[in-house]
């Protein structure tokens, strides 16, 4: 699955923090905010690979050309009076992708902080120059790289795989994240605020390491599953566009072999809760029912 995702904002936004190797002439570590764990470079390896052709065509996609190209479709568009979105309790609002660019400009008009987050699969409501831009993505690529074991690359982990930007966290970091329960509708995401945490609350936050990189045009940073990430664009950076790819992950293997990794505790750990959830009111039911 394809994605593209374009985030705008009155001000400017934020990405990665200290000892940052820059890849990239269009930047420098000013823009990148600092936080109080240690972090990492990620090598332009197997895990980050520069100046691809992977999704050359879309190089040439900024907002005047999707503008022209996207389709006249509603999309969804969150909005946040800060830095951070979490995808819930967040203002949420349907327009035309024209009026997502031209918002932007209205608010620091009137002097506002508010920022916008545009996230959107792909699909047939584009125009025509965007489906052959799509079909020009170099798919056997991709389908080359999936097939690459041993890769290594608010924050939330997801049960895919996806090519993204961020400072990442392997799963065996789990419990120094402190994720949200499974029914919570913030699932998958650090309760941790990363700019201001909360020590007392989260105590093993203090032990987290994380590995960053700042992904440029034409760059690819592969995410293996129930790896952490924590996105953010650049300071003063302006408007960022990204295209995401999703697949699916190896097929589950048909026994279990011990000691357990850490990936597969986090998805034993989350069926747990998911069965829990699931027959937790039936079991109260029945341990109360005859004493009722």
């Amino acid at each position: 699955m394809a994605a593209t995702a374009a985030e705008a904002a009155a001000s400017g936004s934020g990405e990665p923090q200290e000892e940052a190797e820059a890849l990239s002439p269009t930047w420098d570590e000013s823009q990148l905010r600092t936080y109080s764990f240690p972090t990492r470079p990620i090598p332009p390896l197997s895990q980050m690979l520069t100046d691809t052709n992977l999704v050359y065509p879309a190089l040439k996609w900024d907002l005047e050309y999707l503008q022209e190209n996207i389709g006249n479709r509603d999309f969804s568009v969150y909005s946040a009076s800060t830095h951070k979105f979490l995808y819930y309790g967040e203002k949420k609002m349907e327009m035309k992708f024209h009026e997502f660019v031209e918002k932007p400009q209205d608010i620091q008009q009137q002097g506002g902080d508010e920022r916008l987050y545009l996230q959107q699969t792909l699909n047939d409501t584009v125009g025509r120059k965007m489906v052959m831009d799509f079909l020009g993505f170099n798919w056997n690529w991709i389908n080359k790289q999936q097939g690459k074991r041993g890769n290594v690359t608010p924050a939330h982990y997801d049960e895919q795989q996806n090519f993204f930007r961020c400072i990442l966290f392997p799963p065996d970091q789990f419990e120094c994240l402190y994720p949200y329960p499974v029914h919570h509708p913030c699932d998958r995401q650090s309760q941790v605020d990363f700019d201001n945490p909360h020590y007392k609350r989260f105590p093993n936050f203090q032990n987290v390491v994380g590995y960053e990189t700042v992904v440029g045009p034409g760059d690819v940073l592969y995410i293996p599953m129930y790896w952490w990430h924590h996105i953010e664009s650049l300071l003063n950076g302006g408007i960022t566009i990204t295209v995401n790819f999703w697949c699916k992950g190896a097929p589950t293997p048909k026994r279990i072999e011990y000691p357990l990794k850490a990936h597969q505790k986090v998805a034993i750990m989350r069926n747990i809760e998911k069965m829990l959830g699931e027959v937790g009111p039936l079991l109260n039911t029945m341990i109360k029912g005859p004493y009722n």
